[in-house]
Protein backbone atom coordinates (compact mmCIF):
# COMPACT_ATOMS: atom_id res chain seq x y z
CA UNK A 1 0.00 0.00 0.00
CA UNK A 2 2.94 2.32 0.72
CA UNK A 3 4.29 1.70 -2.78
CA UNK A 4 0.91 2.47 -4.30
CA UNK A 5 0.70 5.72 -2.36
CA UNK A 6 4.23 6.65 -3.45
CA UNK A 7 3.39 6.05 -7.11
CA UNK A 8 0.32 8.23 -6.90
CA UNK A 9 2.27 10.91 -5.12
CA UNK A 10 4.99 11.00 -7.78
CA UNK A 11 2.47 11.04 -10.58
CA UNK A 12 0.53 13.95 -9.14
CA UNK A 13 3.57 15.99 -8.00
CA UNK A 14 5.72 16.23 -11.16
CA UNK A 15 4.11 18.19 -14.00
CA UNK A 16 5.11 17.52 -17.64
CA UNK A 17 8.29 19.39 -18.56
CA UNK A 18 7.69 22.64 -20.36
CA UNK A 19 9.47 25.96 -20.55
CA UNK A 20 7.74 28.55 -18.36
CA UNK A 21 6.50 31.52 -20.32
CA UNK A 22 8.14 33.85 -17.80
CA UNK A 23 11.66 32.43 -18.42
CA UNK A 24 13.81 35.04 -20.12
CA UNK A 25 17.09 33.15 -20.09
CA UNK A 26 18.53 29.73 -19.29
CA UNK A 27 19.90 30.79 -15.87
CA UNK A 28 16.47 31.83 -14.55
CA UNK A 29 14.86 28.65 -15.90
CA UNK A 30 17.54 26.53 -14.22
CA UNK A 31 16.89 28.31 -10.91
CA UNK A 32 13.15 27.63 -11.15
CA UNK A 33 13.81 23.96 -11.92
CA UNK A 34 16.13 23.64 -8.91
CA UNK A 35 13.51 25.21 -6.61
CA UNK A 36 10.81 22.78 -7.84
CA UNK A 37 13.16 19.85 -7.38
CA UNK A 38 13.98 20.97 -3.83
CA UNK A 39 10.29 21.40 -2.95
CA UNK A 40 9.37 17.97 -4.31
CA UNK A 41 12.31 16.25 -2.60
CA UNK A 42 11.40 17.82 0.75
CA UNK A 43 7.75 16.74 0.39
CA UNK A 44 8.75 13.22 -0.57
CA UNK A 45 11.13 12.86 2.39
CA UNK A 46 8.49 14.10 4.83
CA UNK A 47 5.94 11.60 3.48
CA UNK A 48 8.44 8.74 3.60
CA UNK A 49 9.48 9.52 7.21
CA UNK A 50 5.83 9.67 8.30
CA UNK A 51 5.03 6.22 6.90
CA UNK A 52 8.32 4.76 8.13
CA UNK A 53 7.73 5.95 11.70
CA UNK A 54 4.04 4.96 11.67
CA UNK A 55 3.82 1.70 9.69
CA UNK A 56 0.68 0.63 11.53
CA UNK A 57 -1.43 3.68 12.24
CA UNK A 58 -4.12 3.14 14.82
CA UNK A 59 -7.84 3.42 14.13
CA UNK A 60 -7.83 7.07 15.18
CA UNK A 61 -5.79 7.90 12.02
CA UNK A 62 -7.73 5.54 9.75
CA UNK A 63 -10.05 7.05 7.18
CA UNK A 64 -13.55 7.61 8.62
CA UNK A 65 -15.12 5.43 5.92
CA UNK A 66 -13.02 2.41 6.93
CA UNK A 67 -13.76 2.88 10.66
CA UNK A 68 -17.49 3.18 9.95
CA UNK A 69 -17.45 0.00 7.85
CA UNK A 70 -15.66 -1.86 10.69
CA UNK A 71 -18.27 -0.69 13.23
CA UNK A 72 -21.10 -1.76 10.95
CA UNK A 73 -19.66 -5.29 10.69
CA UNK A 74 -19.50 -5.56 14.48
CA UNK A 75 -23.07 -4.37 14.79
CA UNK A 76 -24.27 -6.99 12.32
CA UNK A 77 -22.50 -9.79 14.22
CA UNK A 78 -23.86 -8.66 17.58
CA UNK A 79 -27.35 -8.27 16.16
CA UNK A 80 -27.22 -11.80 14.80
CA UNK A 81 -26.28 -13.27 18.20
CA UNK A 82 -28.95 -11.24 19.96
CA UNK A 83 -31.55 -12.46 17.48
CA UNK A 84 -30.50 -16.10 17.96
CA UNK A 85 -30.91 -15.77 21.72
CA UNK A 86 -34.27 -14.02 21.50
CA UNK A 87 -35.67 -16.62 19.11
CA UNK A 88 -34.41 -19.63 21.08
CA UNK A 89 -34.43 -18.71 24.78
CA UNK A 90 -38.22 -19.05 25.12
CA UNK A 91 -37.85 -22.74 24.20
CA UNK A 92 -35.35 -23.37 27.02
CA UNK A 93 -36.63 -24.37 30.46
CA UNK A 94 -35.24 -24.19 33.98
CA UNK A 95 -35.51 -27.39 36.05
CA UNK A 96 -35.36 -27.70 39.83
CA UNK A 97 -35.05 -31.02 41.66
CA UNK A 98 -37.00 -30.87 44.92
CA UNK A 99 -37.35 -33.17 47.89
CA UNK A 100 -40.54 -32.69 49.91
CA UNK A 101 -40.47 -32.80 53.69
CA UNK A 102 -43.45 -35.13 53.69
CA UNK A 103 -45.73 -36.88 51.27
CA UNK A 104 -48.60 -34.55 50.24
CA UNK A 105 -51.95 -35.47 51.79
CA UNK A 106 -53.71 -34.85 48.49
CA UNK A 107 -52.27 -35.85 45.13
CA UNK A 108 -55.21 -34.67 43.03
CA UNK A 109 -53.37 -31.57 41.78
CA UNK A 110 -50.77 -31.65 39.05
CA UNK A 111 -48.54 -29.01 40.58
CA UNK A 112 -46.73 -28.54 43.85
CA UNK A 113 -48.74 -26.43 46.27
CA UNK A 114 -47.23 -23.25 47.71
CA UNK A 115 -46.91 -24.72 51.19
CA UNK A 116 -45.28 -27.86 49.85
CA UNK A 117 -42.94 -25.78 47.71
CA UNK A 118 -41.85 -23.70 50.72
CA UNK A 119 -40.98 -26.83 52.67
CA UNK A 120 -39.21 -28.52 49.78
CA UNK A 121 -35.43 -28.82 49.65
CA UNK A 122 -33.74 -27.88 46.39
CA UNK A 123 -31.34 -30.71 45.56
CA UNK A 124 -30.15 -29.52 42.18
CA UNK A 125 -30.91 -27.50 39.10
CA UNK A 126 -30.61 -28.09 35.40
CA UNK A 127 -31.88 -27.11 31.99
CA UNK A 128 -33.97 -28.59 29.23
CA UNK A 129 -35.79 -27.58 26.07
CA UNK A 130 -39.30 -27.88 24.69
CA UNK A 131 -39.46 -30.77 22.23
CA UNK A 132 -43.03 -30.41 20.97
CA UNK A 133 -46.29 -28.56 21.57
CA UNK A 134 -47.61 -31.40 23.71
CA UNK A 135 -45.41 -30.38 26.63
CA UNK A 136 -42.55 -32.86 26.25
CA UNK A 137 -39.26 -31.59 27.66
CA UNK A 138 -35.87 -33.08 26.77
CA UNK A 139 -33.09 -32.95 29.36
CA UNK A 140 -30.23 -35.04 30.72
CA UNK A 141 -30.96 -38.18 32.69
CA UNK A 142 -28.53 -37.12 35.43
CA UNK A 143 -30.58 -33.93 35.95
CA UNK A 144 -33.69 -35.92 36.93
CA UNK A 145 -32.13 -39.20 38.07
CA UNK A 146 -33.43 -38.86 41.65
CA UNK A 147 -36.98 -38.43 40.39
CA UNK A 148 -36.53 -41.35 38.01
CA UNK A 149 -35.36 -43.65 40.81
CA UNK A 150 -37.64 -42.31 43.56
CA UNK A 151 -39.54 -44.89 45.59
CA UNK A 152 -40.44 -42.65 48.55
CA UNK A 153 -42.81 -40.32 46.74
CA UNK A 154 -40.92 -37.30 48.05
CA UNK A 155 -39.05 -36.34 44.90
CA UNK A 156 -40.45 -33.67 42.63
CA UNK A 157 -39.28 -31.86 39.53
CA UNK A 158 -40.35 -28.27 39.02
CA UNK A 159 -40.15 -26.79 35.50
CA UNK A 160 -40.06 -23.07 34.78
CA UNK A 161 -40.88 -22.16 31.19
CA UNK A 162 -42.28 -19.46 28.93
CA UNK A 163 -45.09 -19.97 26.44
CA UNK A 164 -45.10 -18.55 22.93
CA UNK A 165 -46.89 -15.44 24.19
CA UNK A 166 -44.08 -14.64 26.63
CA UNK A 167 -46.02 -15.70 29.73
CA UNK A 168 -43.95 -17.36 32.48
CA UNK A 169 -45.46 -20.54 33.87
CA UNK A 170 -44.38 -23.16 36.40
CA UNK A 171 -45.39 -26.81 36.24
CA UNK A 172 -44.53 -30.14 37.76
CA UNK A 173 -42.46 -32.25 35.42
CA UNK A 174 -43.55 -35.88 35.14
CA UNK A 175 -41.10 -38.53 34.00
CA UNK A 176 -42.10 -40.00 30.63
CA UNK A 177 -38.98 -42.01 29.90
CA UNK A 178 -35.21 -42.06 30.36
CA UNK A 179 -32.13 -43.71 28.92
CA UNK A 180 -29.01 -43.61 31.15
CA UNK A 181 -26.89 -45.07 28.32
CA UNK A 182 -27.19 -41.77 26.45
CA UNK A 183 -27.87 -39.54 29.47
CA UNK A 184 -31.24 -38.49 28.06
CA UNK A 185 -34.64 -38.15 29.69
CA UNK A 186 -38.06 -36.85 28.71
CA UNK A 187 -40.38 -34.95 31.04
CA UNK A 188 -43.94 -33.84 30.37
CA UNK A 189 -45.67 -30.75 31.71
CA UNK A 190 -49.34 -29.91 31.67
CA UNK A 191 -49.54 -27.00 29.25
CA UNK A 192 -53.29 -26.87 28.66
CA UNK A 193 -54.21 -23.33 27.71
CA UNK A 194 -50.61 -22.37 26.98
CA UNK A 195 -49.14 -22.56 23.50
CA UNK A 196 -45.56 -23.75 23.77
CA UNK A 197 -42.71 -22.94 21.39
CA UNK A 198 -40.64 -26.04 20.52
CA UNK A 199 -37.02 -25.70 19.48
CA UNK A 200 -36.01 -26.01 15.86
CA UNK A 201 -34.02 -29.16 15.24
CA UNK A 202 -31.01 -29.41 12.93
CA UNK A 203 -28.59 -32.28 12.29
CA UNK A 204 -25.21 -33.01 13.84
CA UNK A 205 -23.93 -35.22 11.03
CA UNK A 206 -22.49 -32.37 8.98
CA UNK A 207 -20.86 -30.31 11.74
CA UNK A 208 -17.34 -29.05 11.20
CA UNK A 209 -14.63 -28.06 13.65
CA UNK A 210 -14.42 -24.28 13.90
CA UNK A 211 -18.14 -23.76 13.33
CA UNK A 212 -19.78 -21.25 15.69
CA UNK A 213 -22.10 -22.57 18.38
CA UNK A 214 -24.06 -21.22 21.34
CA UNK A 215 -25.22 -22.74 24.62
CA UNK A 216 -28.32 -21.55 26.47
CA UNK A 217 -29.09 -22.75 29.97
CA UNK A 218 -29.24 -21.91 33.66
CA UNK A 219 -25.72 -22.22 35.12
CA UNK A 220 -25.71 -22.04 38.92
CA UNK A 221 -29.39 -21.07 38.78
CA UNK A 222 -28.90 -17.98 36.62
CA UNK A 223 -31.77 -18.33 34.19
CA UNK A 224 -31.48 -17.75 30.44
CA UNK A 225 -27.71 -17.51 30.22
CA UNK A 226 -26.02 -17.45 26.81
CA UNK A 227 -22.44 -18.55 26.18
CA UNK A 228 -20.69 -18.58 22.82
CA UNK A 229 -17.88 -20.60 21.27
CA UNK A 230 -16.95 -22.94 18.46
CA UNK A 231 -17.05 -26.65 17.75
CA UNK A 232 -13.70 -27.75 19.17
CA UNK A 233 -13.87 -31.42 18.22
CA UNK A 234 -16.14 -34.18 16.94
CA UNK A 235 -16.53 -37.89 17.61
CA UNK A 236 -15.49 -37.66 21.27
CA UNK A 237 -16.21 -40.37 23.82
CA UNK A 238 -17.58 -39.44 27.26
CA UNK A 239 -18.91 -41.57 30.15
CA UNK A 240 -22.66 -41.97 30.70
CA UNK A 241 -24.26 -41.99 34.17
CA UNK A 242 -24.23 -45.80 34.19
CA UNK A 243 -20.55 -45.95 33.28
CA UNK A 244 -20.92 -46.85 29.62
CA UNK A 245 -19.39 -44.79 26.84
CA UNK A 246 -21.37 -42.24 24.87
CA UNK A 247 -19.69 -42.10 21.48
CA UNK A 248 -19.77 -39.32 18.94
CA UNK A 249 -20.06 -36.48 21.46
CA UNK A 250 -19.52 -32.87 20.36
CA UNK A 251 -16.69 -30.96 22.03
CA UNK A 252 -17.07 -27.20 22.39
CA UNK A 253 -15.44 -24.32 24.21
CA UNK A 254 -18.82 -22.62 24.81
CA UNK A 255 -18.97 -22.59 28.61
CA UNK A 256 -21.15 -25.32 30.12
CA UNK A 257 -21.30 -25.22 33.91
CA UNK A 258 -23.44 -26.79 36.63
CA UNK A 259 -27.05 -26.03 35.71
CA UNK A 260 -26.40 -25.96 31.96
CA UNK A 261 -26.88 -29.73 31.70
CA UNK A 262 -29.80 -30.66 29.48
CA UNK A 263 -29.92 -27.33 27.68
CA UNK A 264 -29.52 -26.96 23.91
CA UNK A 265 -26.35 -26.42 21.94
CA UNK A 266 -27.39 -24.42 18.89
CA UNK A 267 -25.83 -23.34 15.60
CA UNK A 268 -25.71 -19.96 13.89
CA UNK A 269 -29.25 -20.42 12.60
CA UNK A 270 -30.70 -20.98 16.08
CA UNK A 271 -31.25 -24.71 15.43
CA UNK A 272 -30.39 -27.33 18.05
CA UNK A 273 -27.35 -29.47 17.21
CA UNK A 274 -26.76 -31.08 20.61
CA UNK A 275 -27.78 -31.54 24.24
CA UNK A 276 -25.27 -29.99 26.65
CA UNK A 277 -24.20 -32.64 29.13
CA UNK A 278 -20.71 -32.41 30.64
CA UNK A 279 -17.60 -30.33 31.28
CA UNK A 280 -14.12 -31.10 32.51
CA UNK A 281 -13.12 -29.21 35.65
CA UNK A 282 -9.75 -28.74 37.28
CA UNK A 283 -9.68 -31.01 40.29
CA UNK A 284 -10.47 -29.15 43.49
CA UNK A 285 -11.05 -25.81 41.76
CA UNK A 286 -14.60 -26.13 40.53
CA UNK A 287 -13.53 -24.15 37.48
CA UNK A 288 -14.30 -25.22 33.95
CA UNK A 289 -11.32 -26.13 31.80
CA UNK A 290 -13.08 -24.95 28.65
CA UNK A 291 -13.49 -28.55 27.45
CA UNK A 292 -17.24 -29.14 27.27
CA UNK A 293 -19.40 -31.80 25.64
CA UNK A 294 -22.84 -32.21 24.14
CA UNK A 295 -24.78 -35.27 22.99
CA UNK A 296 -25.33 -34.99 19.22
CA UNK A 297 -28.88 -34.12 18.25
CA UNK A 298 -28.89 -37.05 15.81
CA UNK A 299 -28.57 -39.35 18.83
CA UNK A 300 -31.45 -37.57 20.57
CA UNK A 301 -33.57 -37.90 17.43
CA UNK A 302 -33.18 -41.68 17.64
CA UNK A 303 -33.74 -41.96 21.40
CA UNK A 304 -36.35 -39.34 22.33
CA UNK A 305 -39.28 -40.54 20.14
CA UNK A 306 -38.86 -44.05 21.58
CA UNK A 307 -38.94 -42.68 25.13
CA UNK A 308 -42.09 -40.65 24.39
CA UNK A 309 -43.94 -43.62 22.90
CA UNK A 310 -42.67 -46.51 25.06
CA UNK A 311 -41.16 -44.84 28.11
CA UNK A 312 -38.10 -47.07 27.99
CA UNK A 313 -35.07 -47.40 25.74
CA UNK A 314 -35.42 -49.71 22.76
CA UNK A 315 -32.90 -52.17 24.21
CA UNK A 316 -34.88 -52.53 27.46
CA UNK A 317 -38.05 -53.67 25.71
CA UNK A 318 -36.61 -57.00 24.55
Amino acid sequence: MAKLGFAMCVKSSIPPHRTPSSCLNSDSCAAITRRKTLIFTTSFLATYLHWHQNPNPNLSTSPPAIAQEFDDDLDKEETRVVQIFQETSSSVVYIKDLELAEIPKSSSGNNIGEAEDDNAKVEGTGSGFIWDKFGHIVTNYHVVSKLAKDTSGLQRCKVYLVDSGGKSITRDGKIVGFDPDYDLAVLKVDAVGNELKPVRISTSGELQVGQSCFAIGNPYGYENTLTTGVISGLGREIPSPNGRAIRGAIQTDAAINAGNSGGPLINSYGHVIGVNTATFTRRGSGMSSGVNFAIPIDTALRVVPTLIVYGTPYADRY
